[in-house]
């Protein structure tokens, strides 16, 4: 019940960024289905969903596996794969996906260099590849080409029902995700997910410095510190 992009993007200094976008038709998805490691990796666990294969596949890429290699152990672990929907990207290598054979409805994938879009129950198995192509032409922030590849996915058709939640998160350099951002409930997620980083993304960068460097940090603007 969900389609999502988890991608990276290497920096001029090397730094790797890494990103997720996700919707569907249930509540909360990105709760359950969002997971990142500042440089180790991102990875997607959906479609009758265990939240716990974030935790597991993070932590393979960070002893030193490739993403195919997480997957394998995870299989290796875990019987029920045959009803899951994962994507996995590390820091360098190819991504990967993996559809089990009991994922709901029509369900699909498409696999970048850079990134991994899927989907199940969709109303068209072509939303992973267009979801990819629009993510691969968009410029500018990775949040805003994550953004673009999840309304490039609604536009294509999305899930064959309406969608309901959405989040999208990047981690960088900071030690934490810089951009966290939910909707948990809407008639309109995406639109009201690209409302919200309209309004974050100019200030993301002073809520790191707040963080990393307190002493010289802006202010916020508001009564009482201006």
């Amino acid at each position: 019940m969900t389609f999502s992009i988890v991608a990276r993007e290497v920096a001029p200094d090397g730094s790797v960024a890494f990103g997720m976008a996700v919707s569907s038709s249930s509540p909360a998805v990105a709760a359950r289905c969002l997971h990142l490691r500042g440089g180790v990796g991102a990875v997607a666990s959906q479609n009758i969903t265990d939240p716990r294969f974030g935790g597991f596949l993070l932590d393979a890429l960070a002893s030193g596996a490739s993403a195919d290699g997480a997957l394998d152990a995870l299989r290796a672990a875990d019987t029920t794969l045959d009803y899951r929907q994962i994507s996995v990207l590390g820091p360098t290598g190819a991504p990967v996906a993996w559809s089990g054979p009991h994922t709901l409805g029509t369900y699909a994938s498409a696999v970048g260099q850079d990134a991994v879009c899927a989907g199940n129950m969709l109303a068209d198995d072509r939303v992973p590849a267009q979801m990819l192509a629009a993510f691969d032409a968009a410029d500018g922030d990775l949040e805003t080409r994550l953004l673009t590849a999840m309304q490039a996915g609604l536009a294509a058709g999305g899930e064959a029902g309406p969608v309901h939640s959405a989040g999208l998160a990047v981690i960088r350099g900071a030690g934490w995700a810089e951009t966290d951002l939910r909707v948990d409930w809407s008639e309109t997620p995406l639109g009201d997910l690209a409302a919200l980083l309209e309004l974050w993304l100019p200030q993301r960068d002073d809520y790191v410095a707040r963080g990393t460097d307190p002493a010289s940090s802006p202010s916020y603007g508001v009564p009482g510190d201006e």
